[in-house]
């Protein structure tokens, strides 16, 4: 691997990017996520590094792309990451065209800046009971986004390919976002993706103990009550999880790793 090195790190998204999943009460927003893991990486290679996270739970792209894009512009970052997206192709009706072309503009324009630009693939939800019907629409949605990055050279992480996360316990209990081992590795994903030498290891996954029927309809009841109505109550009125959540990191600011890293 090469010495690859940044020194203006600005992240982009919404949830994803957050790091909703992976608590952290000593953190901005409560949250570290995998976009502070990697940070906390490239803060080792420099001593002028600076890390800013624009990502609000919640957005769609158009939002992301209004809020976040002139605010990363103007930080002239040499590293941007984006996902942003899957909250549209999750609503009933999606122009998943027309979405992309929106992404693409954006896009270029964090290009023009000669800024390393990483985007993703959207996660493979066939095995999801939840999300499955829509297989399709994120499948599209990764083509075309895959087509943009081969025009304008920007990098791939390849979530669909990453076999690892049909482990459901890299999943948070809301199972719509990473938990912190999902996020760890992801934070491993995106290193190895920008080829960058680091120590991280896995996260060791929680014990799945033995779990009777009744057990299992007792966690799927506490999760339609806890997670998936007010999910579908957000979308009916209009409301987002994102509604008065502030970046967490609105400048570019110094990051390092916890003194004491849970493993």
């Amino acid at each position: 691997m090469d010495a690859v090195t940044f020194h203006r790190y600005v992240a982009l998204g919404d949830s994803f990017t957050e790091g909703v999943g992976d608590a952290d009460p000593s953190r901005p927003n409560g949250l570290r996520g995998w976009a502070d893991r990697v940070a906390e990486v490239l803060a080792t290679r420099t001593d002028d590094f600076g890390y800013a996270n624009l990502a609000i739970r919640g957005r769609k792209l158009g939002p992301i792309l209004a809020e976040q894009l002139e605010p990363a512009l103007a930080l002239k970052p040499d590293l941007v990451t984006i996902y942003a997206g899957a909250n549209d192709i999750l609503r009933p009706a999606v122009d998943l065209d027309a979405l992309v072309a929106a992404y693409d503009e954006a896009l270029g324009k964090l290009v023009d800046t000669g800024a390393k630009v990483v985007v993703w693939t959207a996660y493979d939800v066939g095995g999801s009971k939840v999300f499955g019907a829509l297989r399709g629409r994120f499948a599209l949605y990764n083509e075309l986004v895959r087509e943009v990055a081969d025009r304008r050279g920007l990098t791939v992480v390849d979530f669909w390919r990453f076999a690892e996360y049909r482990e459901w316990r890299m999943w948070d209990e809301d199972r719509m976002h990473m938990g912190p081992a999902g996020h760890q590795q992801m934070a491993i994903r995106v290193l190895e993706t920008l080829g960058i030498e680091h120590d991280l290891e896995p996260l060791p996954l929680s014990d799945p103990g033995t779990t009777h029927a009744k057990a299992m309809l007792r966690g799927q009841a506490l999760w339609v009550r806890d997670h998936a109505v007010p999910w579908v109550q957000r979308r009916v009125t209009g409301k987002s999880s994102g509604d008065g959540i502030e970046p967490k990191r609105a400048t570019l600011l110094p990051i390092s790793a916890p003194a004491t890293e849970v493993r």
